[in-house]
């Protein structure tokens, strides 16, 4: 009898959709679950495919990217980022997801390691499974403010490790890696001559201080950065991605796509240059909100003695329940159930996790309190 892959049938269901979809089942309830911008695709960004399809820009194009579009992106991440790069280190991929992808599966064989943080963005740990890769955790510690520490990842690096991954600013922490930190692991990254692939999506939701790249700390060519449309331009259905590789893998990586995905399609990368070329006031107008929104719930949480870290940037926050005397997961499940507030728990994330849910920013205010309250005051009570 034909039967499904096992690898994929083993993979873990996804602790976000598990309640996402308890939510369903609950009438008004308040969303602080889903990482999606409560913001529309700017208009001029929707003219500009609807005029390209129009047009009859609608077949396929380069594996990396239309030329108009990888030049444009050299040229943001020159000024924004402060990586040194030209178009041919830029590949455009169909969301941040598939270019991490191919980018692991050009720079590690099955058998080999992936350094992988806990707590972590789920999705990362599904793709070292696929591909056969070995994700080792090393943990981000509260009183480090979730910040990578070199010291603390040293004692995991094995002969077989190959890949260091890290997400500034972070999902689902929202920790903001320092300069300092950046050279720091840079040196143990070159120490041992891994590859270091840092995933940078959220790189323009930063509240406190500019977001620094680990683009720049990169003079032998290890480092891949990862960007996206979907945080910084409520672009999330639009599947559009980017990265900056050294010349070599990056042609490793466009052969790694090819067979995945073939390329972005055409009317959204038009729709991508006029994000990037046009006007920028709503990457503020968010960030803005994000921040404002950032700063009302830390200030409730303080207010109600509820522990976390405060973020400092993406738009997600840690929020200690153990005080419940719940974990995290049992917490989430009954406070969607009784309280119709909706946050994904903290093992989701990794095992570091269990005494934590992640809040999501990226909702309108009033929700977003009138949700905090609500978690507040289940801690409150059932503790």
């Amino acid at each position: 009898m034909v039967k499904p892959s096992p690898i994929v049938e083993s993979l873990p269901r996804s602790g976000i959709r598990e309640i996402m979809e308890m939510a369903w089942t609950v009438p008004d309830v308040i969303h602080l679950e889903v990482g999606e911008p409560n913001f529309d695709t700017p208009a001029h960004v929707v003219e500009a495919a609807h005029r390209a399809a129009q047009d009859g820009f609608t077949r396929y194009t380069p594996n990396a990217g239309i030329p108009e579009l990888r030049e444009v992106l050299a040229e943001k991440v020159r000024n924004r980022n402060h990586i040194e790069a030209e178009a041919d280190r830029i590949v455009v991929t169909p969301g941040a997801v598939v270019g991490i992808y191919s980018t692991l599966a050009a720079a590690a064989e099955a058998g080999s390691e992936m350094l992988l943080s806990d707590p972590a963005w789920p999705n990362y740990q599904l793709m070292t499974r696929l591909l056969g890769v070995n994700s080792v955790r090393y943990p981000l510690a509260e009183e480090d403010d979730f910040i990578p520490n070199a010291a603390r990842i040293e004692p995991h690096i094995t002969d077989r490790t190959k890949v260091l991954l890290l997400n500034s600013p972070g999902n689902p922490t929202g920790a903001t890696t320092p300069k300092a930190a950046l050279i720091e692991l840079m040196e143990l990254a070159r120490t041992y001559d891994l590859w270091v692939l840092s995933d940078e999506v959220y790189d323009e939701i930063w509240f406190d201080s500019p977001h620094v790249s680990a683009g720049p700390f990169d003079p032998d060519g290890r480092v891949v950065t990862f960007f996206s449309f979907s945080k910084t331009y409520a672009m999330t259905g639009w599947r559009v991605g980017y990265l900056v590789a050294p010349p070599a893998l990056a042609e490793s990586v466009i052969k790694a796509q090819e067979p995945i995905s073939s390329c972005v399609n055409a009317p959204a990368q038009k729709a991508a240059v006029e994000a990037i070329t046009g006007p920028q006031e709503m990457v503020v107008e968010m960030r803005n909100a994000c921040r404002h929104r950032r700063d009302l719930v830390v200030e409730l949480l303080e207010r109600e003695g509820i522990a976390h870290v405060r973020p400092t940037g993406a738009f997600y926050l840690m929020a200690d329940v153990s005080r419940s005397g719940l974990s995290g997961y049992d917490f989430a499940r009954r406070l969607v159930l009784e309280r119709g507030v909706a946050v994904v728990p903290g093992n989701t994330f990794g095992p570091t996790g269990d005494k934590y849910v992640r809040l999501s920013l990226a909702t309108a205010t009033d929700p977003l309190i009138e949700g905090v309250t609500r978690l507040a005051q289940a801690i409150n009570e059932w503790g």
